[in-house]
């Protein structure tokens, strides 16, 4: 059933185009060969010694051909059994020294293909790591990954087959019509002549079958689209709760009927293909022969049943270089398009990147200043509008709103993951545009909610934020972390696995984690992204007993949509439709009637008249903890 659909790069699809890859045609262009061929400039020398081979490997191919004629002549006819065994010697020798000579020039060719992938997989990789964030969530993930692999592992078939097929069949093809025409001018032209019939029938064939191969593709896709949607959990259910087995069975079986009439017509426009060829083959040899014959026996030409031999071996070993020199424009074009997908990822600018006088301070205190901030992340939409606020060393700030407000947007403008349009952001005093990128980095610490974990160990992941960190280091921000007991009783402890992006972890433990890899990388400034609002009650009480005494001693941003999260920070920002509305205290916020106001009563459905209670339970908290747990205590009543 799918076996029809898969058949698109055979022997008979190398010379066509599909409608897609003739609409996007790209266009060869000096400078675009020429950035092709500068791959190759760091290895001409080897480069031009597989040109040689190349080369000699094709000549030395052809020389067999000749020496039979020799053999024929000399050797048996001439009753010579001394230069019989030379010739046979001599033949196998050059086909020996051909075939090793081409071992030789694949090494060689797969040496330089490994190493111009390798050299553009590291281009690629270091280009893409400077990218912005924008970059990453503007482009569809696959389509990257098939960039870095599948687009650049072709570059090393368009090294080793297609400039190779370039070279070995042109030089073939001219030594071959060379020989042939020294040999005997009239032969060779009556060869050259019947070259066509053996090209015209297979680029027929191979368009008849590219059509249908094609068809049954998409026959197959259709196919397979119909096990999807009816053979998953969910399509299942809704098949048999409407009924509709008898209906889908008929969608399958029609599809199914369709495709095995596809596959009956292609695999026998395959035969008649073969029928032909094998008999223009033959046609080739047969009126050489017949000709050849007819001059020594009517006409008496200088020419021997040995020469007659050679010409037809030559005339054989021209056909397949002519196709294949016919099929190489598409072969070319396909390339080319391999590496205009590939420079187009190059040629992407780096939005991001270090001002050419960044500075790198001894030092920073985390201190954090907006100043009439405007950013979009496209012209259509304004994401931030003239936002200021300062945050100031060994202080912390809460950021709440709806859901797409911009909270997210404000934190990552920090550490540069996006610049502003207008207005400023200020790391430590400096404008965050003229600091280094790796300080500035270094300096600013981020949990977010999708937290990340490797596939390795704990002690793995927690090594990515100080690759030299100490046991005791490790051990004292797991315990920052809230996390160490948990590690602790484990049988690996630190060497615990987290499985595929922490799948063995509880989403608390993973949070935890990411908490306490912060924690050791030991930045300036703090950020904690929504650290809580995926968890349970549980996980969010032990996330929450970390989280607060860490913004006791740090430069602090807190974003959350739990309002009972954020009751330690210092000073709350309201932020709605991109702009700062509010700004102050919990309970000062609450008795505005303002946004504030309504995200407090959305989330507790409480009525205002018990802020009261709130205050006075939070007046006798005398620790942050204390308070926010006195809060959430009076919110949950």
């Amino acid at each position: 059933m799918a076996g029809g659909g898969g058949r698109m790069g055979g022997p008979f699809a190398r010379g066509f185009m599909t409608e897609e890859e003739k609409a996007n045609q790209p266009k060869i262009t000096k400078a675009l060969l020429k950035r092709v061929f500068s791959y190759l400039t760091p290895y001409w020398k080897q480069f031009a010694f597989v040109l040689i081979c190349i080369a000699v490997s094709s000549v030395m191919s052809l020389y067999p051909s000749v020496l039979t004629g020799k053999i024929l002549d000399e050797g048996i006819i001439g009753r010579n059994k001394k230069m019989l065994i030379i010739l046979i010697i001599a033949s196998f020798g050059l086909t020996l020294a051909s075939n090793l000579i081409g071992v030789l020039e694949a090494y060689l060719n797969a040496w330089i293909a490994q190493h111009i992938t390798y050299d553009m997989r590291n281009q690629m990789f270091q280009h893409l790591q400077k990218m912005s964030q924008r970059f990453f969530t503007s482009n569809n993930q696959g389509d990257i990954i098939t960039r870095m692999t599948s687009d650049i592992s072709g570059v090393e078939s368009v090294i080793t087959n297609t400039f190779r097929n370039i070279l070995s069949n042109s030089i073939t093809l001219v030594v071959a019509l060379i020989m042939m025409f020294r040999m005997n001018w009239m032969l060779a032209l009556l060869g050259v002549c019947i070259i066509p019939l053996f090209v015209i029938p297979t680029r027929k064939a191979g368009k008849t079958r590219w059509k249908l191969t094609g068809e049954a593709q998409e026959c197959n896709d259709e196919i397979n689209g119909i096990l999807n949607e009816t053979m998953s959990v969910s399509g299942q259910l809704l098949v048999k709760l409407f009924g509709k087995e008898k209906q889908e069975y008929g969608r399958y079986r029609d599809a199914n009927g369709r495709m095995i009439r596809l596959n009956i017509r292609e695999r026998m426009a395959g035969r008649w293909f073969f029928v032909v060829l094998n008999t223009v083959t033959n046609i080739g040899p047969m009126l050489l022969y017949l000709v050849g014959g007819i001059l020594i026996i009517d006409y008496n030409k200088n020419i021997s049943p040995g020469d007659i031999t050679v010409l037809v071996g030559l005339l054989g070993r021209t056909y397949m270089p002519v196709n294949n020199l016919l099929n190489i424009q598409v072969d070319w074009m396909r390339s080319m398009a391999l590496f205009t997908r590939i420079f187009e990822y190059f040629d992407m600018p780096v939005e991001i990147e270090n001002a050419p006088d960044a500075v790198t301070p001894e030092s920073t205190n985390g201190e954090v200043e907006f100043s009439h901030v405007d950013f979009s992340y496209d012209p259509e939409r304004q994401i931030l509008k003239d936002v200021s606020f300062r945050l100031e060393s060994g202080h912390s700030i809460a950021i709440v709103g709806p859901s797409g407000s911009g909270k997210s947007t404000i934190i990552n403008l920090i550490p540069r993951l996006y610049d502003v349009q207008s207005g400023a952001v200020r790391f430590g005093g400096i404008d965050v545009r003229k600091l280094d990128l790796a300080f500035l980095r270094k300096n600013v610490g981020v949990v977010s909610q999708e937290t990340y974990l490797f596939n390795g160990t704990i002690r793995e992941n927690l090594l990515y934020a100080k690759e030299d960190a100490t046991e005791e280091e490790m051990i004292e921000a797991c315990k920052k972390a809230n996390i160490y007991d948990f590690i602790s009783s484990q049988e690996a402890g630190l060497d615990t696995m987290v499985g595929n992006r922490g799948l063995k972890l509880s989403g608390g433990e993973k949070q935890r984690i990411s908490i306490a890899r912060v924690l050791l990388k030991n930045p300036a400034l703090l950020i904690f992204d929504e650290a809580t609002s995926a968890l349970d009650s549980i996980s969010e009480s032990k996330i929450q007993e970390a989280i607060d005494p860490i913004i006791e001693e740090r430069t602090s941003i807190l974003i959350a949509h739990r309002l009972s999260t954020i009751l330690a920070a210092d000073e709350i920002l309201v932020v709605k439709d991109g702009a700062i509305v509010e700004r102050g205290q919990h309970s000062d916020l609450v008795k505005l009637g303002g946004v504030y106001t309504e995200l407090y009563n959305t989330q507790f459905n409480r009525p205002l008249g018990n802020i009261e209670k709130l205050e006075a339970a939070e007046a006798a908290a005398e620790t942050p903890a204390e308070k926010a747990s006195a809060g959430i205590g009076e919110i949950v009543l």
